[in-house]
């Protein structure tokens, strides 16, 4: 690379125009103080964080060039200097559009493949010093009076109902849930080298240092050598679980804490403001790789890592409790729980007594420790549980702590106890035994088939399963719900095709039973369309002992339905309604305590209507889950089923929460983390603690002072009846695009979609299983968004809401939409697709098209720039700027250089693209070449899916 440097967005920003700049002065500082705004989402947005930055890059940078001159000769190096310039140049109007595709014309695999590694290389170097110089700036722009936490606990002590407030503090819990989705292209060899990179630059380590990172990531392969299995995808969940539950979750939890009392507010105890969740060995839908077994090998996985850091803090705990009878009395129940413990643990008396006989804290803490270390013993070897001996769940855990915690604040040692042991406490809480808390998913249709099964066999119904309509189903699995008797004689065995449903029933009943309650007791059902895909769920769960309605009522599993399509959203109130008219299915509710959990999908409801219908879906659907909830007296729980990229929910998501409708959150929150999303927000310690604090001070918020509409009622229907005519004119133009007949193909030549299943990306399939033609069916939604993005269409993102602002404008809504700029929900939506905009660029996408679509598809690609000039000329028009992020000034100039180095990366893709679909024997090379474009790429736009 360039030893002098790049260019980085502080050199570039005194190209702004006057109109850019005055906005970022008028702007600067209350976008910069913003608990989760569009710029801080996105990137560093202080200028003198900008200097820091392009220090830290162009060190980088120097370093890379320094070692690709070493390792792959200077000739290379200057091949690549060439290339970038003559990038800059095109990108800066002083070459033609074409001046990079000639130069690259014609290169051999070799060179290509040390081209997309410098290029590719040079995004995550500058990626990561980005991370830690956001991280310090967030740190730096909200001082401790204006943190999100202190922020709300301060207007909830002056505003809300007192009462309300103690209400939703015990109850709140905020649970982030990592997912395996296939938007993370680099391995984790390759970000365990950026942590130490980022660590090197934190430490501010010597050149040499940091240059044997650059050497080492240089000299490791960044393309995975097969696919990961589902364990493979865990331990890097794992990784990133470990670390959030030792270091951030339990700084989090004192800082919840300590903000309430500060604030005049209490905390009880016993609750759990953080918890976290996963996704990875859970996820059966798609994936036929997570099996029964599986399930349990991650859950063993995951229960070891959660030992792990209880163990580190009981060892620290026994260093520190030092405390002696000699000088201080201890509780006459510390006292006789030790001589349980005597009892029970014989061997460990022997062999600390004489070294603690005097320090019963610590005599105390053996106990605990041995149990862990049982515990964990235990777990690995498929044993039961023995009271006394080891533990089950927390709970055993947390009553030993407590007995701790108790004597030492009744003799004089509150502030003892609210050190270490206080700590220890809370992450037993928040983690459990098992770190993260597993969700199960499956397709609908699978429950479905396995009941077809066993009632076929069964042979009572008039007609086979399969050919009952919804409403015989309905009506069938809610009497079978209410009995008695059990459908399958266990003696007899299960039908082979209900076997694989019902094992995964029967391991969640025994992992509850071997790891505690509470480490895998959600089953999430996709493709949720009417109330009989959620009964035969129950039913099924009843065969497995989950379930019981009768004589003493119980339930061990939430059984949640997921509302993918805008089809689905559109009808959720009406299916929860069905749901809770159910007699038993009511009952189940009640079982679990009259909180019924519901996951929105923002994936396959924009990929068959566009971002637009998307949006305002999942927002109608949850008003009227919240007013079919309240009327029915139960508590809801929304699961938000985000992505990374815009097209797939993504964006800042404290803006996205304080977007939703009021009353809409009660005090407990869900939403998923994936891919990318999850190195770029909790690779570091800092990043993690802000992401999460943001999160819950804004359901904090959303529960407690947005319960009411802060809009007149006429308002917001004169906003609903406009954002109705945006939303069906969007759907119309989107869906004129995604119905022609050629989209498939088009989509398949014009992005490198096909090439990315050999990117090893994840365990499970990029595509639905089929043969024949590609159709968008056979496609699932991550791949979708991913291959538009790689081309820099980016289509997902903002398709069809230009014809959709059209529609409204030329329907006499002009001064509605103006007026409609102070609603968050389409602020956040407007802001989203401004991002996106700027993110997309047609120029770079029409080589991909002209190179490689057939010349009859290509009218497609006229349609798509129709609708981005369409959606870029209303947006400006409604924000009344000149330029897209003209009021994210240095974000802008943080994307323009980005550019520069995509460039070659385009171009390269293209040439190697058409160089793959040339042969059918491709050079080794060239399939390296190609991913690494994509890995590249995928690094320079950041969230990809």
């Amino acid at each position: 690379m360039d030893t002098t440097g790049p260019r980085t967005p502080a050199e570039n920003s005194g190209a702004r125009n006057s109109d850019t700049q005055n906005t970022g002065e008028r702007n600067g500082n209350a976008e910069m103080l913003a608990p989760d705004s569009l710029s801080a989402h996105s990137g560093v947005v202080s200028e003198s964080e900008h200097q820091a930055l392009r220090a830290d890059i162009r060190r980088l940078s120097t370093m890379l060039g320094q070692t690709l001159s070493e390792q792959a000769g200077p000739e290379l190096l200057e091949l690549v200097e060439q290339v970038r310039r003559r990038a800059r140049e095109v990108t800066s109007g002083e070459a033609e559009p074409d001046a990079v595709a000639a130069l690259l014309d014609g290169v051999d695999a070799g060179t290509a493949v040390v081209l997309a590694r410098a290029f590719s290389q040079y995004f995550q170097l500058a990626n990561v010093a980005e991370q830690l110089h956001r991280s310090r700036e967030l740190r730096a722009l909200r001082p401790a009076d204006a943190r999100p936490l202190r922020t709300v606990m301060r207007r909830l002590a002056a505003e809300a109902d007192p009462d309300e407030v103690a209400d939703v503090l015990a109850r709140a819990q905020l649970r982030p849930v990592f997912t395996a989705h296939p938007t993370e292209s680099s391995r984790q060899s390759v970000l365990a080298i950026l942590r130490r990179v980022v660590d090197g630059l934190n430490d501010g380590v010597s050149d040499r240092s940091l240059g044997s990172l650059v050497d080492l990531l240089w000299q490791t392969d960044e393309i995975r050598p097969g696919k990961p299995t589902v364990t493979d995808e865990a331990r890097n969940i794992a990784w990133f679980a470990e670390r959030l539950g030792e270091l951030t979750v339990p700084d989090l939890l004192d800082e919840f804490a300590s903000e309430a009392e500060a604030a005049g507010l209490t905390v009880p105890e016993d609750t759990r403001p953080l918890a976290l969740g996963c996704w990875v060995g859970g996820d059966r839908d798609g994936n036929p790789n997570v099996t029964a077994g599986v399930t349990r090998e991650v859950l063993e996985l995951y229960a070891d890592r959660a030992l792990k850091i209880h163990g580190r803090l009981v060892e620290q705990l026994t260093t520190e409790l030092s405390v002696s009878t000699r000088v201080m009395g201890v509780s006459e129940e510390l006292r006789g729980s030790l001589a349980r413990d005597r009892r029970a643990l014989p061997e460990v008396y022997e062999r600390f007594v004489r070294l603690n006989a005097h320090e019963p804290y610590r005599l105390k803490l053996s106990y605990v420790q041995a149990r862990l270390l049982r515990t964990r013993t235990r777990i690995a070897e498929q044993a039961p549980h023995v009271e006394g001996l080891d533990y089950l769940g927390a709970q055993g855990y947390l009553e030993d702590l407590a007995v701790l915690d108790r004597s030492l604040r009744g003799h004089l040692g509150t502030r003892i106890a609210e050190g270490t042991l206080a700590r220890a406490i809370r992450s037993a809480r928040a983690l459990g035994l098992h770190l993260v808390e597993l969700d199960v998913r499956e397709h609908s249709q699978k429950h479905h088939d396995a009941l077809g099964a066993i009632f076929d066999a069964i042979g009572e119904l008039d007609k086979p399963y399969a050919e009952l309509t919804r409403e015989e189903r309905r009506e069938l699995l809610s009497t079978e719900l209410r009995g008695r008797r059990p459908l399958i004689r266990r003696h007899y065995g299960v039908p082979d095709d209900a076997a694989k449903v019902i094992d995964t029933f029967d391991t969640l009943h025994a992992v509850q039973h071997e790891f505690g309650p509470d480490v895998a007791r959600t089953y999430i059902v996709s493709m949720a369309q009417d109330v009989d895909d959620l009964l035969a769920v129950a039913v099924l769960a009843r065969e497995s002992y989950m379930v019981e309605l009768n004589e003493n009522p119980r339930s061990s599993v939430d059984l949640v339905p997921l509302f993918e399509t805008v089809e689905e959203l559109s009808k959720a109130g009406e299916l929860l309604e069905g749901l809770l008219a159910d007699p038993g299915y009511r009952q189940q509710v009640r079982n679990r305590g009259d909180l019924q959990e519901i996951m929105l999908g923002y994936s396959d409801s924009n990929k068959g209507a566009g971002i637009t219908s998307s949006q305002w879906e999942i927002h109608r659907a949850q008003r009227q889950l919240r007013d079919v909830a309240a009327e029915h007296g139960i508590r809801l729980r929304l699961f938000h089923g985000r992505g990374g990229s815009v097209g797939r929910g993504g964006g800042p998501a404290g803006e996205a929460i304080a977007s939703a409708p009021f009353g809409s959150v009660d005090a407990t929150m869900k939403l998923t983390e994936q891919g990318e999303v999850i190195s770029d927000k909790y690779s570091l310690p800092t990043l993690a603690h802000d992401n999460l604090e943001i999160l819950l001070a804004s359901m904090l918020d959303a529960s407690l002072l947005h319960q009411a509409s802060r809009w007149p009622e006429k308002t917001l229907e004169r906003w609903d009846e406009v954002m109705t005519c945006v939303s069906a004119a969007s759907t119309e133009s989107y869906r004129t695009l995604v119905g022609d007949p050629d989209l498939p193909e088009f989509f398949t030549a014009a992005t490198p979609v096909e090439e990315l299943g050999r990117l090893n990306v994840g365990s499970r399939p990029s595509k639905r299983p089929g043969a024949g033609p590609p159709t968008l069916d056979d496609l699932r939604a991550i791949p979708w968004v991913f291959g538009w993005t790689q081309t820099r269409m980016v289509v997902p993102g903002w398709y069809g809401l230009g014809s959709g602002l059209r529609a409204a404008r030329e329907a006499g809504h002009t001064e509605a939409l103006q007026e409609m700029r102070e609603w968050a929900f389409f602020s956040n939506l407007i802001g989203n697709v401004e991002m996106t905009l700027a993110k997309t660029d047609l120029r770079i996408a029409s080589t991909y098209v002209a190179a490689l679509v057939e010349p009859a598809q290509q009218k497609l690609f006229d349609l798509i720039r129709a609708e981005h000039e369409l959606t870029l000329r209303e947006l400006l028009a409604l924000t009344g700027d000149k330029a897209l992020l003209a009021r994210h000034p240095v974000l802008r100039n943080t994307l323009e250089v980005r550019n520069g180095y995509l460039e070659p990366l385009h171009h390269l893709q293209v040439e190697l693209l058409a160089q793959r679909r040339a042969t059918e024997e491709p050079d080794p090379d060239l399939e390296r070449a190609l991913l690494l474009t994509i890995n590249g790429i995928a690094a320079g736009m950041k969230n990809t899916g």
